[in-house]
């Protein structure tokens, strides 16, 4: 168990350890690789985008890029997905979830009877 810990922190120290211009750089050859694999023109894919052409070079080379320019991109690219982790979710706290579960019911109520109903002899 104490290999697997030691392994995700080196795991994590080479994560922080490359440089911004590495992961430029794979967004941009991300990009590439998906316009190709949709059979997409430079020019397509960035017309499609709203960004001009010299924009998606820029990015697809892994210079420096607007972020709504790379929003945009991913959109036209059906990509969006890669944002759903950094999607904040609202968090319960333990005391929270006991709460609800308190008030969740335990068991079915008895039927009462309404007044002005007669029991049937059948």
């Amino acid at each position: 168990m104490a290999f697997l810990y030691l392994k995700m922190e080196k795991s994590d120290i080479d994560i922080y350890a490359k440089s911004d211009l590495y992961y430029l750089t794979q967004i941009g050859e991300y990009v590439r690789a998906n316009r190709l694999t949709q059979n997409k023109t430079q020019l397509e894919l960035a017309e499609a985008a709203g960004v001009d052409r010299t924009t998606l070079v820029k990015l697809e080379k892994g210079k420096s890029v607007n972020l709504l320019s790379l929003i945009q991109v991913l959109r036209s690219l059906k990509k969006l997905q890669l944002f759903q982790e950094m999607e904040v979710k609202p968090q319960l706290s333990p005391i929270q979830l006991a709460e609800i579960e308190q008030k969740q019911r335990q068991r079915a109520g008895r039927r009462k009877e309404t007044p002005g109903k007669t029991k049937s002899d059948w």
